[in-house]
Formats: C-alpha cells, sequence, structure tokens
C-alpha cells in the first residue's frame, strides 16, 4: 500500500476536497462517488459523510493509498 503524507492549509479538509487535493480523485464529484461507493476509511472504519471534516492526526485510506494527515504548519 501506498502511503502519502498530507499537509493541511487549515485546521480541517472536507474527505471529498481531501481525495482530489491529494490526486487520488480526479474531482471533488469523484471523491464524493468514491465515499457513496463504500471505497474510504477513516481511522480504520468505513466512513460514509462526504463532507466529513478530516484533522490532523488522522488516517484515510482509499484503493491502495493510506493519507496520513499532518498539521497545518505553525506561523512564524
Amino acid at each position: 500500500m501506498e502511503t502519502i503524507q498530507f499537509q493541511l492549509k487549515d485546521e480541517a479538509i472536507r474527505l471529498c476536497d481531501l481525495l482530489k487535493a491529494a490526486g487520488i480523485a480526479g474531482s471533488g464529484g469523484q471523491g464524493k462517488h468514491l465515499v457513496a461507493e463504500g471505497e474510504v476509511t477513516v481511522d480504520g472504519q468505513p466512513e460514509s459523510r462526504k463532507t466529513a471534516k478530516i484533522r490532523a492526526g488522522q488516517t484515510v485510506e482509499c484503493r491502495g493509498v493510506k493519507l496520513v494527515v499532518l498539521a497545518k504548519p505553525a506561523q512564524a
């Protein structure tokens, strides 16, 4: 399984947007479809909420890719 580290730009990101930003889905709509089809887990549990807020420390898995979500960079 491929592992990708994804750094947040804000406190959280919607699940469908994360799938798009990480390159797993070609669009937000495709990301929503993946969630609706049951292909996405968050922290090892199936996730059916397309716009679930994903925060730092969580792990998302979809189509053989594991996304490790990192906190946004600290402000100087």
